[in-house]
């Protein structure tokens, strides 16, 4: 079946508004963007001729394409992204990760297997940028990821144990296919951060994925919080994880020393 593309037309008037009718039946049915594209698709359809069944399959796949972005927001929506980040800016030469390693990461795989990722190295060295890049890679392939701090797992953990829904607060996040810690070891770790930190990697446990930044190898975690807590976390944690660790020096320092962090005053 021939693909059509709906373009203006010279000389053909504006479409006209659908029957109300018509309009009314495609608001029953919920279909939200065939009722926006059909005056367009109709008034084309009618200029070029097309096949009946062409109308159809143009207006269905309107439909499936609107349907397909509008997912695609809630799940970037939901994630709880920082602040956007993309693999549209990524520069691979710049990290210190090894490019087949970025590769493997980027294929999503391991998430898939329900491997764990921790990226751990000193500030500045793209750890946050690799892991929301990735995690808004999942959300565009149809997964969905859930984007915390320590200090969100801590107000978490508290905002629940005053009616004994923890257990079900943390399996709720495990709706999502990725769940991704940011910046473990910024600052010190309150008692109810190291505790939801811990339910969180226990619930997920073998079956879902998790995916963390921090300034210190995981086997330094005791410097954190108490050594048994740290010591239980870190052993599910590392069991089925990939460990890249970062070097160099901060990307974004000496971006800021080549004048490279801002627009040139004109």
């Amino acid at each position: 079946m021939t693909s059509h593309t709906i373009v203006p037309v010279p000389g053909v008037p504006v479409a006209p508004p659908l029957p109300a009718d018509l309009e009314a039946l495609l608001r029953r049915l919920r279909l939200p963007h065939i009722r926006r594209h059909a005056p367009d698709v109709i008034a084309t359809a009618k200029s070029q001729r097309w096949d009946p069944a062409e109308v159809l399959k143009v207006l269905l796949a309107e439909e499936a394409a609107g349907r397909d972005r509008s997912a695609l927001a809630t799940r970037r929506s939901a994630a709880g992204f920082p602040t956007g980040k993309t693999f549209d800016t990524w520069q691979p030469p710049l990290s210190s990760i090894p490019a087949p390693t970025q590769q493997a990461l980027r294929t999503l795989e391991w998430i898939g297997r329900r491997e764990n990722l921790v990226v751990c190295g000193p500030s500045g060295t793209g750890k946050t940028f690799l892991l929301e890049a990735l995690g808004q890679q999942a959300v565009e392939t149809g997964l969905h990821v859930a984007w915390f701090t320590l200090e969100q797992l801590g107000a978490l953990l508290r905002r629940h144990r005053a009616d004994d829904t923890v257990s079900k607060a943390f399996a709720r996040i495990l709706r999502a296919d990725l769940v991704v810690v940011d910046d473990i070891g910024l600052l010190p770790v309150a008692t109810d951060a190291a505790e939801g930190l811990y339910r969180l990697v226990d619930t997920a446990y073998e079956k879902r994925s998790i995916a963390i930044s921090s300034n210190l190898h995981p086997a330094g975690f005791d410097e954190l919080m108490p050594k048994t807590l740290a010591t239980a976390t870190v052993d599910r944690l590392l069991h089925h994880a990939h460990v890249c660790q970062t070097s160099g020096d901060s990307v974004r320092l000496t971006q800021a020393l080549t004048g490279k962090g801002v627009t040139a005053l004109s």
